[in-house]
């Protein structure tokens, strides 16, 4: 009798352990998703380059790349200690592998970053009651670059596009840039997914609407037959869109098993002790350099949201970000340090804001207008790419320019991980009272928000019927604002 008592036993933990490894195991293949993110992270590496040069490489072996079991990745999902559900799959697997080997140096470089950014998204997310892995969120979208631009147009840690920016409360104009912002684009992220999360109760699909937007999720939900299962409407998501989960699970995988891979941090000099205060003087990053002794560069890892380096405090109080040591002694010599080179400065600002009309997105690229002085290396420069990059872009034999020859500035292509998002439309482009091309995961109402005008109005000079279904490529009219 004892001896059945443990061969039951036996076969219960047996159908318990296989239980689990359902529970941890779905049946998803997409080799072109994860085709198409590992694209978007060298898009990304491409403004990595620039933006972190400053960052050291760790003493990892970079060529060490172990290969575990499906059982050994499994058991390490599920000992996770997370709220939000991070099953296996082979889509999941390849993102994993890509992290490991492929994109072992950005994860080195996310890793060192994370110990900086981490504790305040972490901070952020405890307070709107929300849960904590949901702070890799930013390295899916941004790899942890607040200077972060893809080709849509969406900016910064969260990926925020200008106008869901501005619904939650960023500032955006020619000085400011708030997505940019890391504490007040992460306040606005938590409120982003709190509204999401009450519209799906299920965290998968809240973090695929983050991506897409509710109306491509709605929609793959109706195509699904209302199921509300992430992985039963994963092949009705946009193309774009079906990689986005598996590597946010990817990415809270390989971040806590760095270790496991042999990945190490790499060295972020920044310092140890950081404080935030308000200013109300208009102040310059060169005034503030030369003044404390603190590399400009290092003052715009700190306050990426200042567009040309200039905080316009005298109009309201903006926040500053800079080493513990150095407030003090702002506070002490604020008058000198405003008044530092006045003249020079506001010179330089002058210029800088005329230089910012330069640029601009069409088509979802970025491109340059050249102006009277100009040469690659100093474009190139400015857009923190390199003078390859723009020779390639551009198809040019030679480094002459002349005055006024646009210059693409920025890759387009693949999007970057940000942005598995819906193409944005350049309003400038497409003017109302035209015509509109439908875009993958295009609306009704995200068309309406984007023109600024109403549902009903586009109803009302389309015919009814072809608005009952709408499908890429399709051509529908746009109303005149009134």
């Amino acid at each position: 009798m004892k001896r059945y008592s443990i061969v039951l036993t036996l076969c219960c933990l047996g159908a318990a352990m296989q239980a689990q490894e359902e529970m941890y195991y779905t049946e998803v293949q997409d080799t072109a998703s994860v085709q198409q993110f590992d694209h978007a992270m060298e898009d990304m590496f491409v403004q990595w380059q620039g933006q972190y040069r400053q960052l050291q490489p760790c003493d990892g072996d970079s060529a060490y790349m172990p290969a575990f079991l499906k059982e050994d990745i499994v058991q390490r999902l599920s000992a996770l200690p997370n709220v939000i559900e991070m099953p296996y799959n082979q889509v999941v697997r390849s993102m994993i592998d890509m992290y490991a080997g492929r994109r072992r140096k950005q994860v080195s470089y996310m890793l060192g970053l994370s110990s900086y950014y981490f504790p305040l998204f972490e901070e952020e997310l405890e307070k709107g009651g929300l849960p904590l892995e949901l702070k890799f969120l930013p390295v899916i979208e941004s790899a942890l670059n607040p200077q972060a631009n893809s080709r849509v147009g969406a900016a910064g840690l969260w990926q925020f596009m200008p106008g869901t920016g501005k619904l939650y409360g960023l500032e955006i104009n020619s000085l400011i840039d708030e997505r940019r912002d890391p504490y007040r684009a992460t306040q606005a992220a938590v409120r982003y997914l709190k509204d999401l999360y009450s519209i799906y109760n299920n965290w998968l699909l809240v973090i695929a609407a983050y991506n897409c937007g509710p109306g491509n999720v709605n929609k793959a939900i109706r195509r699904a037959n209302t199921s509300r299962d992430y992985w039963a409407i994963y092949n009705f998501l946009p193309k774009e869109t079906r990689g986005y989960v598996p590597a946010f699970i990817a990415a809270n995988y390989i971040m806590t098993y760095a270790d496991e891979y042999k990945i190490c941090p790499a060295d972020v000099p920044l310092a140890p002790a950081l404080d935030t205060i308000m200013v109300n003087e208009r102040v310059h990053f060169e005034q503030l350099s030369q003044k404390l002794g603190i590399p400009a560069e290092e003052l715009r890892l700190l306050n990426p949201q200042y567009r040309i380096g200039l905080i316009p405090g005298n109009a309201k109080p903006y926040s500053l970000c800079m080493p513990t040591s150095l407030i003090y002694n702002y506070l002490e010599n604020k008058d000198s340090i405003v008044a530092y080179n006045k003249e020079v400065i506001a010179q330089r600002v002058e210029v800088d804001i005329k230089q910012s009309a330069t640029s601009y997105t069409q088509g979802g690229v970025q491109y340059h207008k050249v102006r009277s002085g100009e040469n690659l290396s100093v474009i190139a420069k400015r857009y923190r790419v390199s003078v390859k990059n723009l020779r390639d872009w551009n198809h040019l034999r030679t480094d002459n320019l002349s005055v006024g020859q646009r210059l693409r500035v920025s890759p387009g292509g693949a999007s970057s991980a940000s942005t598995a998002r819906p193409a944005a439309v350049d309003h400038a482009a497409v003017p109302s009272g035209e015509v509109y091309k439908v875009k993958s995961g295009d609306t009704l109402w995200t068309i309406a928000k984007r023109f600024g005008v109403t549902v009903e109005a586009i109803r009302g000079v389309n015919q009814p019927k072809d608005l009952n279904v709408l499908s890429i490529g399709q051509v529908i009219k746009l109303p005149k604002k009134k």
